[in-house]
C-alpha cells in the first residue's frame, strides 16, 4: 500500500511539467489550425489525402500531448487506472501511426523524403509505443517509467512542432517560387 502511495505521490511531482507540456500542446493545436487556414488560402491546394497524411496527424499528436498531460495530472486513486488509461492512449496512438503510414504511402500530391518518413511516421510510432510500454511497466517501476512517459510526451510535442514548421516552410517556399516566376520580367 505504501508503494502505491509513493507512486501516486510521484505523479503529483510531475504536475508542473505536465502543466507546461499540456498547455504547449493545446496552444500548438491552435497554431496548427492557423497553418491549415494559410494552406487553404494558398495558391497550391492540398488534397484531402495529403492533409490526412501530414496535417491531421500533427493535430492528433498535439492533442495526445494534452491527453497524456491530463491523464498524468488527474487525481487518481490507483496506479492501475493510470496504467490502463495510458495503455489505451498508447495503443490508440500506435494504431493511428500505422494508419498514417498507410495514408502517407497512398497520397500522390507529395513525394515524401526520408526526413518526412522519420518525423511523420517513425518518431510518432516510437513515442506512442513508449507510452504503451510505460503503461505496462508503471506498476512495477513507477519512478523510472514516469520519465519514459515524459520522454514520449516531449517527443510528440517536438514532432508536432517540427511537422508544423515543415508544413509552413513548404508552403512558404512554394509561394515564394510562384511569386518569383510571376514577377520575373523575362
Amino acid at each position: 500500500m505504501e508503494e502505491v502511495a509513493q507512486a501516486l505521490s510521484a505523479l503529483h511531482e510531475w504536475e508542473s511539467f505536465y502543466v507546461i507540456v499540456g498547455s504547449s500542446g493545446a496552444a500548438l493545436t491552435g497554431l496548427q489550425f492557423v497553418v491549415m487556414a494559410l494552406i487553404a488560402e494558398s495558391e497550391r491546394q492540398s488534397t484531402g489525402r495529403e492533409i490526412s497524411a501530414f496535417g491531421t496527424p500533427t493535430v492528433i499528436h498535439f492533442c495526445a500531448v494534452l491527453l497524456v498531460s491530463a491523464i498524468v495530472s488527474a487525481p487518481w486513486h490507483s496506479l492501475s487506472s493510470v496504467a490502463l488509461t495510458l495503455g489505451a492512449c498508447g495503443l490508440a496512438g500506435v494504431a493511428y501511426g500505422v494508419i498514417v503510414f498507410g495514408r502517407a504511402r497512398r497520397q500522390t500530391g507529395y513525394k515524401p523524403v526520408f526526413e518526412d518518413w522519420l518525423w511523420h511516421t517513425v518518431l510518432p510510432l516510437i513515442a506512442y509505443a513508449l507510452i504503451l510500454i510505460a503503461a505496462g511497466l508503471l506498476a512495477s517501476h513507477s519512478q523510472r517509467v514516469l520519465f519514459l512517459v515524459a520522454l514520449a510526451t516531449l517527443l510528440l510535442l517536438f514532432v508536432g512542432i517540427h511537422n508544423s514548421w515543415d508544413t509552413i516552410t513548404y508552403f512558404a517556399i512554394k509561394a515564394s517560387k510562384k511569386a518569383k516566376k510571376t514577377n520575373d520580367p523575362r
